[in-house]
């Protein structure tokens, strides 16, 4: 409490009571004292929140980075710019998208009432004096991720055009319909309503559903309609090759970039959705978030590199350890854990990671089989990682901690309604609602999307500029410089002739300055003595 302030309670008490009235004069100033504590405390409580979150925002933003160094060094060399400048302008695009149209669809206008509302109405362009900015920045930076996923399932054969068309589209009015229904207080799947679905809500912390499946589906839809890559499963001649043409990416240091980008990302993503920092309670919410999302990214890791080394010894026999493998593993088990985070014990974490590790190899080799090519495998990680996310946080969540992060126990995990000696399926039957609405809405809206575009040639390149690359193309040159073959070879000729030239000069200067060469310029050229000779012949 300022100094300010004590004047003024004093000042105050000292108007109403006088010194002869004592007791109702110090109760008063104590009165007084207490409520300006309070405000004070309560200011330090709003800003340090605010920070919290900005915070936040930021780190789930720095997964830009995260996302743009992964699909780069997954896809070929010669459209590295291209991929790039897409993350680039997912958040760019993605931001103005999401300042004019998506925010307001999300969370415009929701209100305490039980009435469930199908998309938001207001603050269109920021517009009115209710938005909170901070949460505004947190939530721009997820929408932004959501947009990232899928550039790298249609990167190598997709035109710039079309992609800025479907991430605005995305950013501005798809994802914002799914995450009203989770998290705005007038969802339909919200647990924060008056009067929630089932009386339970779906949980889903910080978007396994809203964000990264929603993602994977987008990105199954367009590479349906998009089609494979050149020689990805087809020869020249068009016929259906009998082992698909695997079509690495060019550079493993940048993925491997990518992947830490992400991960670190990830601790804003997922402790950054208690939106608060100020009482103990989010604080340890956010502390269990933080271990569990560690925990479910290292068994994730795990489960999928010693899996798939013990399949690859079962065929070949030899032991190999794949990092593409290993790194969608964990990323597989970072979007699984992202919706039962808060509510899921340690132990739960590293088994929903390990499982998340199997499905992940299952959808990466389901979509091989089925001919859909995936650049960077974002389908099996995002879908597939997302859907188990809600189904573990429908099996896993504990009635404590649900109680501690979300105020409600009532309906619990599957295996602990079994622990109570009831079989009741409220909270799994409402999670798996929520998986077929996200399947459902965005199955819906983005196929029919895509397929306009490819019907009015905007999807994909051309053959001609898919051969040479998008960056050639597309973007004034190659994204690294590469000097051409004969030219390095003319360097280095020359290189060599001038280094032989200053040998040779270096050498007969060293033998003109030896003693033994200055003796035999005396002697006429000859290194043998002076003698008598010339004299006796005389």
């Amino acid at each position: 409490m300022s100094e300010i302030e004590s004047l003024s309670v004093f000042e105050s008490c000292t108007a109403q009571y006088t010194t002869a009235e004592l007791d109702n004069l110090l109760q008063c100033i104590s009165d007084g004292s207490a409520e300006a504590t309070a405000a004070a405390a309560q200011d330090i409580s709003t800003g340090l929140d605010h920070f919290y979150l900005i915070y936040a925002g930021a780190l789930v933003f720095f997964m830009q980075l995260g996302f743009a160094m992964l699909c780069a060094g997954s896809i070929r060399a010669k459209n590295v710019k291209n991929v790039l400048l897409w993350n680039l302008m997912d958040s760019c695009g993605g931001g103005l998208a999401f300042w004019v149209t998506g925010y307001a669809f999300a969370y415009g206008g929701e209100d305490d009432s039980p009435t469930w509302t199908f998309i938001g109405y207001k603050n269109f362009f920021l517009m009115g004096d209710d938005v909170n900015l901070s949460y505004w920045f947190f939530q721009f930076a997820f929408a932004c991720a959501v947009s990232s996923i899928v550039a790298g399932t249609i990167a190598e054969r997709t035109q710039m055009k079309g992609y800025l068309f479907y991430s605005l589209f995305l950013v501005g009015f798809v994802y914002p319909v799914v995450a009203h229904a989770f998290w705005s207080t007038n969802g339909f799947l919200a647990n924060t309503n008056a009067e929630p679905l089932w009386n339970s809500g779906a949980i889903d912390f910080a978007g396994s559903g809203p964000v990264h499946m929603l993602g994977g589906v987008t990105a199954l839809m367009a590479a349906i309609v998009l089609g494979p890559r050149l020689g990805r499963f087809h020869d020249d001649d068009g016929q259906i090759l009998e082992v698909p043409n695997d079509i690495p990416g060019h550079s493993t240091p940048l993925a491997i970039l990518g992947t830490f980008a992400l991960w670190f990302g990830w601790y804003g993503f997922n402790p950054g959705s208690t939106f608060s920092a100020s009482t103990a309670v989010a604080g340890e919410v956010a502390a269990l978030v933080a271990v569990n999302t560690t925990l479910a990214a290292a068994a994730g890791a795990i489960s999928a590199m010693f899996t798939s080394t013990y399949f690859n010894y079962r065929i070949e026999g030899v032991h190999t350890y794949d990092v593409a493998y290993t790194m969608n593993g964990l990323l597989t088990g970072l979007v699984a854990i992202t919706a039962p985070c808060a509510s899921v014990d340690s132990w739960a974490a590293v088994v929903i990671g390990i499982v998340a590790g199997w499905a992940y190899l299952a959808g990466s080799k389901l979509l091989v089989k089925l001919r859909i090519d995936d650049a960077v495998d974002a389908i099996p990680v995002h879908l597939v990682g997302g859907m188990w996310g809600l189904i573990a946080a429908g099996l896993f969540s504990t009635p404590e901690l649900l109680e501690k992060a979300y105020g409600q126990s009532e309906h619990v995990g599957w295996f602990y309604e079994w622990g109570r000696g009831s079989g009741n399926f409220t909270l799994i039957g409402t999670q798996l609602i929520g998986i077929l609405f996200i399947f459902g809405w965005t199955t819906a809206i983005m196929y029919p999307f895509f397929w306009l575009l490819n019907v009015f040639g905007s999807l994909r390149v051309d053959p001609m500029e898919e051969h040479a690359g998008m960056d050639i193309s597309r973007h004034n040159g190659s994204g690294y410089i590469i000097e051409k073959q004969d030219k390095l070879l003319d360097a280095s000729t020359s290189l060599h002739q001038r280094r032989s030239i200053a040998l040779a000069l270096k050498t007969t200067e060293k033998a003109a300055t030896e003693p033994d060469a200055v003796a035999a310029v005396d002697n006429g050229g000859s290194k043998e003595p002076k003698t008598e000779t010339a004299e006796v012949e005389a």
